[in-house]
């Protein structure tokens, strides 16, 4: 069975295309059939993936708009096992187009659908924002992985985004059935790092994943080449760390 996983976190700059990019290829390289869907207007996932959005003919704009078919969007990436739906300039706006359409929280959810007997990994990276997006994104979802930083303010907008977490399982989609909190930029030297990790794991116990991914400066350099950590330097603790994630997200979805 396909699992659909969003990554989100309204706050920006807390690792969320980083986790987004990484995980999905370092479950891919496991030989599992992933696909990566680029739901930030900002593409940086597209471009993480060594892809140029000026060079996309379709992305997730026109699938959600219904002006191109799923299957021409899809592109091959590097890695044989991973594919991505990337996002084109036009997403930019597409939140103002939604407002007037009709099942506009439904709109990612139907072409996902047709996806189920493809991929055994669907993976969103959503905006850094609670809008249209982000509430399609988590309609399409079985469950959610907030990438947390280990920084000043870290917990600051988490209730908000597991307050609409809720309010759509509720209301849209009942089969979003869980939130997994990821501790990143992790610093052991730091004191602070071990005090936020300490303060999550206290108030969010086992939602709180085992692995933690540390600050390392091999993950800031991939993106700029266009690569996911596991092709940029596979030997370096980031890659090592996305590589254990992924092992405990697969792991995690056998016990279910």
């Amino acid at each position: 069975m396909t699992q659909v996983i969003s990554i989100s976190n309204q706050k920006g700059g807390v690792g969320k295309t980083t986790t987004a990019v990484n995980l999905s290829a370092a479950i891919a390289a496991g030989e599992r059939t992933c696909l990566l869907i680029d739901c930030d207007p900002q593409g940086n996932a597209t471009t993480g993936l060594g892809v140029d959005i000026a060079d996309l003919s379709h992305g997730l704009y026109d699938v959600l708009m219904g002006t191109a078919p799923l299957e021409s969007a899809i592109i091959e990436t590097a890695l044989p096992h991973l594919h991505l739906l990337g996002a084109t300039q036009e997403l930019i706006g597409a939140e103002v187009e939604m407002t007037s359409m009709g099942s506009k929280e439904f709109l990612l959810k139907k072409p996902i659908a047709t996806l189920r007997k493809r991929y055994d990994y669907i993976f969103i990276d959503c905006p850094p924002s609670l809008g249209f997006l982000t509430i399609n994104a988590l309609t399409a979802s079985a469950s959610v992985l907030v990438p947390l930083q280990c920084e000043y303010y870290a917990l600051e907008g988490l209730s908000k985004l597991l307050t609409t977490v809720k309010a759509v399982k509720k209301s849209l989609n009942p089969v979003l059935r869980r939130v997994d909190i990821l501790l990143t930029m992790f610093d052991r030297r730091n004191n602070l790092s071990r005090q936020v990790e300490q303060e999550a794991r206290g108030l969010f116990n086992e939602r709180v994943l085992k692995t933690v991914i540390p600050r390392n400066v091999r993950l800031s350099e991939a993106p700029s080449y266009g690569k996911p950590i596991i092709l940029y330097d596979i030997r370096s603790p980031g890659a090592q760390s996305y590589l254990s994630l992924a092992r405990e997200i697969v792991e995690s979805e056998k016990r279910e």
